[in-house]
């Protein structure tokens, strides 16, 4: 059955310091975070596009999220993924797995943020 949305709606990366990390991925993505409290928890939102391709989420402060490099990986969008990394070691994470091809499916990387999260960028190019 076909379905006219992509499976993944929504994302939290987990944080212990929200303004360290809100500060890391404005930086790293050249982005703003829009602030938010819901349910008495901190968060901030990452911007969305209205009908564009991916998902949006959040950064999330919460007692019941660790950040950490098991469990799931989110992948983002990175057109320039060395560039990219770049500004992630300049801004408090580090790399741990450099670009690296997947034939024709483009490029992918990890690294960890500024809160010990293990995350992954990819481009087609």
């Amino acid at each position: 059955m076909a379905k006219d949305y992509n499976p993944v709606g929504w994302f939290e990366i987990p944080t212990t310091d929200m303004n360290r990390a809100k500060k890391f991925y404005e930086a790293v993505f050249e982005v703003e975070l829009t602030p938010a409290t819901v349910e008495q928890v901190e968060m901030a939102w990452f911007p969305s596009v209205e009908d564009g391709i991916g998902a949006s989420g959040t950064l999330i402060k919460s007692e019941a999220l660790t950040p950490s490099h098991e469990g799931i990986l989110i992948y983002f969008t990175a057109p320039d993924i060395d560039g990219t990394l770049a500004k992630v070691n300049a801004n408090g994470g580090k790399t741990l797995t450099p670009k690296t091809s997947i034939g024709e499916y483009g490029f992918y990387a990890y690294f960890e943020d500024s809160e010990g999260n293990r995350l992954g960028l990819h481009s087609t190019a």
